[in-house]
């Protein structure tokens, strides 16, 4: 059926009585480990399955997609070569599909939701439990609000609708990956093809999408958003020894140097361009030139045209022969603009608009904002949908072993996501 103010009230009462297992689903979300480390593939399939049930017994149907290769060059560490840098064992990404109305499910113009199962914190170090304050009113632990505090409100809204027997106009959807952390290049053909999907009859399945990433510092909800891409500068040179022969080597580590420093320059914040690079690597010692070293990095850039200046430059780095052993030596650059930017689009705006409206009606502020930050928000809304993607949990300490959850934020945002999804916003 759908929302009237009757059942708003009732859908609201219910998620207010919801905190106590909201508080246990936390507790069991977050001590499932889903980081990086011994566990993770064991973790991501618990907490993946959980939902799954979980949403069949909401009526919804549930699908695997396989997890697609991701370039093996990604992997910059020893650790991320053994592990999926080769993309031996990419990750599943879980749909779960509900048509609206009991109908056909041919209506379209549903709502899809996004989350992410992964966090950032390694499964055997330290930081492993849910810890609440003296209070009660903030909790402590890994990826509490980035991002199991936003799978449990968008769960128990699905939840509270249900019961009260509201259906989401044209139905939902909830798209869940494993990689969201690592740049969502195993789950990215998933989630374009979910937010792109079309029914019978050539209908749009999903009209809008929101992705359950936290809500910024101060609550703000993000309608704006950069993109982001991933290079390795790879240069090649000629071995020679430093002491007989230095004069006729071609030091890959000078290439490597030249090249890094003219990649940072085409950071230009005044246009939100920027260039950074971490990782700079040569395996050989120091008494023989170098015939091979390379450098990893990650650009972010606010719009396409930015993006296309910064691809431009990378490129013109390029010079020379490949393989080691030239005389000249050479430059060669690889590199995958996989998030691209997300700007502020009427459809993005109205549905901004639609949150405030029922955030304002719930007594709460909606605060707009913009972010070089991505997520897999930018990815669906590449694909065509307009997409808000800080919808999610109050907190902050993203990423640190200081992450933390304003626990009466479970309650709020859930009943904001309901509403939202129910399309209650125009009723008081």
């Amino acid at each position: 059926m759908k929302m009237d103010a009757a059942r708003r009230e009732r859908v609201l009462v219910n998620l207010s009585q919801r905190r106590a297992a909201m508080l246990h689903d936390l507790r069991l979300f977050v001590e499932t480990p889903t980081g990086p480390g011994p566990g993770m593939s064991d973790g991501l399939a618990r907490l993946r399955q959980h939902i799954a049930e979980r949403c069949v017994k909401l009526g919804a149907s549930v699908e695997l997609v396989p997890g697609t290769p991701r370039p093996a060059w990604l992997a910059w560490n020893e650790a991320d070569r053994a592990g999926d840098g080769a993309s031996a064992d990419a990750p599943p990404t879980l749909v779960c599909r509900r048509s609206g109305g009991g109908r056909d499910g041919r209506e379209g113009g549903g709502v899809l939701l996004s989350g992410h199962l992964d966090t950032v914190h390694a499964t055997d170090g330290p930081f492993r439990e849910l810890k609440l304050a003296a209070d009660h009113a903030t909790a402590t632990g890994p990826g509490v609000v980035d991002m199991k505090g936003g799978l449990v409100i968008a769960m128990h809204a699905l939840e509270a609708l249900a019961e009260v027997g509201v259906e989401v106009p044209g139905g939902w959807g909830w798209i869940l990956n494993s990689d969201e952390e690592t740049g969502s290049f195993h789950s990215d053909a998933a989630l374009r093809a979910e937010a792109s999907r079309t029914l019978e009859g050539g209908a749009r399945a999903y009209g809008v999408g929101i992705a359950l990433e936290p809500a910024m510092s101060k609550g703000e909800l993000a309608i704006a958003r950069g993109g982001s891409g991933q290079f390795m500068i790879e240069a090649f040179g000629k071995n020679a020894h430093v002491g007989r022969d230095f004069a006729s080597g071609v030091s890959a580590t000078r290439l490597l140097s030249e090249a890094v420093l003219k990649a940072t320059s085409l950071t230009d914040l005044s246009k939100g361009l920027a260039v950074n690079v971490g990782p700079m690597r040569c395996d050989q010692p120091p008494n023989v030139v170098p015939d091979y070293a390379r450098a990893w990095g990650n650009v972010r850039y606010p719009t396409p045209e930015g993006a296309a200046v910064l691809e431009a430059g990378l490129a013109a780095l390029e010079f020379g022969q490949a393989p080691p052993g030239s005389a000249t030596g050479g430059v060669r650059v690889r590199r995958v603009f996989n998030r691209p930017a997300k700007p502020t689009t009427d459809g993005t705006r109205t549905l901004a608009e639609r949150a405030r409206r029922v955030c304002e009606s719930l007594g709460q502020s909606l605060p707009f904002a913009s972010t070089a930050g991505v997520c897999d928000g930018n990815n669906l809304q590449a694909a065509g949908l307009a997409t808000i993607d800080t919808l999610g949990v109050r907190g902050g300490g993203l990423h640190t072993p200081t992450e933390w959850i304003e626990i009466a934020s479970l309650v709020e945002r859930a009943q904001v996501l309901a509403m939202v999804m129910a399309g209650a916003d125009a009723t008081k």
